[in-house]
């Protein structure tokens, strides 16, 4: 009996660690998706500004559907035995945003499109450059979170969580992060940086996601009772994202149709890959 409980233990230590590697794995997919997109400045300046605008509703697209089908709908399903079985998702829910509207408080950044005078956070004498990155580098704290928890849920081996479904929420996250790439790199080349400079500063913005996700996994898998709470935590940071930072800047530029189009799309094309793989 001992040497058995011995191997459980060791058994689900690996698990543990191995989702983590996964969620790494899938996030370092991510951030080079990132930087596929960003590289698009070493052969074209610049873009108009309605396929870009059209890029960021593709984006908030995609992430609107992970919140719910990814996200949201295994942590309901998870909670269905508790007394109050709407609780833990909706606690988590408001805490993501909560939690994304106390780091938008603080970090200073500037959104895409705006002035530098509308910029955000404490205040600072940063270049614009930095505080337009740190924009989208909030924008991927809850990305990488949301794959990291996924990959975490998948290794308690609950139906409700798998790591097809965990896969299909990375490939969508990777397949936003391409035009999202960008379309952070070429306003930046816009601004008057250099190309390597710009590509840089684009790519760079996707290195938190595997940071995020390591903790998300590591978490989810280490503290199993929190995994309604961790999934929904992920979809609200997500949902902040998207209707604080993406959809505004998106529209920014007067294309609302296209925007709006493109958002549906993208939302359709992450519903598509969850429901196929998960």
């Amino acid at each position: 009996m001992g040497n058995s409980l011995i191997v459980e233990n060791l058994w689900d230590t690996f698990h543990a660690r191995s989702s983590v590697a996964q969620a790494l794995a899938a996030t370092l997919f991510t951030w080079f998706m990132t930087a596929l997109g960003a590289s698009a400045v070493f052969w074209r300046r610049s873009f108009s500004q309605r396929f870009l605008d059209a890029m960021l509703g593709y984006a908030a697209g995609v992430m609107m559907a992970a919140s719910y089908w990814s996200l949201l709908e295994p942590a309901l399903k998870l909670s269905q035995e508790a007394s109050l079985p709407w609780m833990p998702a909706a606690a988590g829910f408001l805490a993501g945003g909560l939690f994304l509207r106390g780091i938008d408080a603080v970090l200073p950044h500037v959104h895409l499109g705006f002035p530098t005078t509308e910029a955000e956070g404490w205040p600072t004498r940063w270049r614009r450059s930095i505080l337009l990155v740190l924009a989208i580098t909030i924008h991927n704290i809850p990305e990488g979170l949301a794959v990291g928890v996924a990959f975490g849920a998948a290794s308690a081996h609950i139906p409700e969580a798998t790591v097809s479904g965990a896969v299909a929420l990375a490939l969508g996250i990777g397949l936003q992060n391409l035009p999202e790439g960008t379309a952070v790199s070429v306003p930046l080349r816009r601004e008057g940086l250099g190309r390597l400079q710009s590509f840089w500063y684009g790519q760079l913005s996707g290195a938190v996601e595997p940071v995020a996700a390591v903790f998300g996994a590591a978490m989810a898998a280490t503290f199993l009772a929190l995994l309604p709470y961790a999934l929904s935590f992920a979809a609200g940071a997500m949902i902040y994202v998207v209707v604080e930072e993406v959809i505004p800047e998106a529209q920014r530029g007067g294309h609302t149709d296209v925007v709006t189009m493109a958002c549906l799309l993208g939302f359709v094309s992450m519903m598509i890959l969850d429901v196929a793989l998960g």
